[in-house]
């Protein structure tokens, strides 16, 4: 059986201390690199042409420059350990003819309640030359004591100023000064198929440089919706983590953070925090001590071409909405289901993706223009944005109606069912066959809106179907989800 898992780089606390342990280093650390060119020169092809020159990084004076700004962290922290039982004659060979009557007679020694000692590696660099390190919230997170080492061997007891789990992004601080650095780039001017270096301590190994190029950017991986990922093919390691990833000009232009894996090493994928989204991070951590962010209020989803067509969109770009949340901002400036947002303050949305980073990114109470597709058109709102702080099943009994075109067969929601899932119309699906089971719509969904209008009784979606043509986008919600599917209809 095939899997496909999305992993920490490193675990930031590791079990090691009992006596019969070691130190289990799983977690990453990656260093800093620099590119300066280098030249090469390649035959030609033809007598008549010059010859051509290959321009290669040179990672070496990368290393040189800025290896000395990466560090080596690591953690300590304990768990706790239950009571349980112990007998003396575990150690007895299976063999001996007194095994069996011990083992179900023999007196146990009982072990109280403790805590057992756990131990952790990563990463981290240095951005200011007083003492401030970045690195991964999963580094550190739950330690009691953590300890900076230097290039040069000096260690040093680390405070953690602040953590923030959603971005996966910690910031800590040493008593030191004049400590080398290392400079911040740009990730939006990151291109695609660009060289991009690492340093880190891959396994344990310390100030080990690897290299590649960016894969993508954007990426969106499962529960991380508030980074947009820069993916590599650098190799990152356990030990990795934290540590930073630079551009050709020794700029860090990412944290790296997690690997793609099925046997937890390094495999050609792997992710880093954009450190745009790490600075805005670090100054809300060191300034106020947490992190806050903006909050539109709707769920999002992906436009392929089918769901374009049914909008009327010529391109398949946007987020659609799939659902508003009551009394949020998204509601109060007019959004609606069925809206594809397809820019934010100016700035193109080219997919759902990128709408929870660039909203979040929002301070708290600013107005945002939000401009949408709607019924063929475009529309210009603004929306106050609020701030992001910390859904349901309807019953599948009653009688039915046969849709043809769509090929369910449904009935009007109770009372209680509408309560349920906030909403004041909708239809349960009791079956589903012909267009509908094809594009995966099944018993228990319930049909909220058709292309966007609202479904208020059976007669209406009935007529709402017959007025259309080839293309529908229908509005489901199942269980704690909402989410349009588009449909070829009969």
């Amino acid at each position: 059986m095939k899997t496909k898992v999305i992993q920490l780089s490193g675990v930031a606390v590791a079990v090691a201390a009992l006596a019969i342990g070691g130190y289990n280093f799983a977690n990453h650390s990656v260093g800093s690199a620099h590119a300066a060119p280098a030249s090469i020169v390649a035959s030609a092809s033809s007598s008549s042409s010059p010859p051509a020159t290959l321009t290669l990084p040179d990672f070496q004076s990368i290393a040189e420059r800025y290896g000395p700004a990466v560090v080596n962290i690591s953690v300590e922290g304990t768990v706790k350990t239950s009571a349980r039982g112990q007998s003396p004659f575990e150690g007895m060979s299976p063999n001996d003819p007194f095994y069996e009557f011990f083992r179900r007679f023999g007196p146990q020694i009982q072990i109280p309640d403790g805590e057992q000692i756990t131990h952790g590696m990563g990463s981290g660099f240095i951005v200011s030359a007083d003492g401030v390190i970045l690195t991964n919230a999963h580094v550190v997170a739950d330690a009691t004591q953590v300890t900076v080492k230097l290039m040069d061997k000096r260690e040093f007891t680390a405070k953690v100023i602040g953590i923030d789990r959603p971005t996966d992004i910690a910031v800590l601080r040493i008593d030191a000064r004049d400590l080398p650095t290392v400079p911040l780039g740009d990730p939006s001017q990151t291109r695609v198929g660009e060289w991009v270096l690492a340093i880190g301590a891959p396994f344990g190994f310390e100030n080990s440089v690897t290299a590649g190029i960016v894969s993508a950017k954007s990426r969106s991986l499962p529960d991380e919706g508030y980074v947009p990922f820069i993916q590599t093919d650098v190799a990152i390691n356990p030990g990795n983590s934290g540590g930073p990833l630079l551009n050709l000009k020794g700029e860090v232009i990412g944290i790296n953070s997690q690997i793609y894996s099925r046997s937890g090493g390094y495999q050609g994928l792997s992710f880093a925090i954009p450190i745009n989204v790490a600075a805005q991070v670090r100054d809300q951590l060191v300034t106020h001590g947490k992190v806050t962010r903006g909050r539109l209020g709707v769920s999002v989803q992906d436009l392929n071409q089918a769901l374009a067509n049914s909008f009327g969109l010529e391109t398949a770009h946007g987020a659609l909405v799939s659902r508003v949340d009551t009394d949020g901002p998204a509601a109060k400036a007019g959004i609606e289901p069925g809206d594809i947002i397809i820019g934010l303050n100016g700035e193109r949305v080219e997919s759902s993706a990128e709408l929870p980073p660039k909203v979040a990114a929002i301070a708290p109470g600013e107005s945002v223009k939000v401009e949408i597709w709607r019924q063929g058109k475009r529309r210009e709102l603004t929306a106050t944005v609020g701030e992001l702080m910390s859904a349901q099943l309807a019953a599948t009994d009653g009688q039915n109606t046969d849709q043809g075109r769509l090929g369910v067969a449904v009935r009007p929601l109770s009372p209680e069912e509408q309560k349920q899932i906030e909403t004041s119309s909708g239809l349960l699906v009791l079956d589903s066959t012909g267009p509908a089971a094809h594009a995966g719509i099944q018993r228990g969904d319930v049909i909220l809106a058709v292309n966007g209008k609202p479904v208020i009784s059976v007669e209406g979606l009935r007529k709402d179907l017959a007025a259309l043509g080839k293309h529908a986008a229908i509005l489901i919600q199942r269980e704690d989800a909402r989410i349009f599917i588009p449909i070829e209809l009969g």
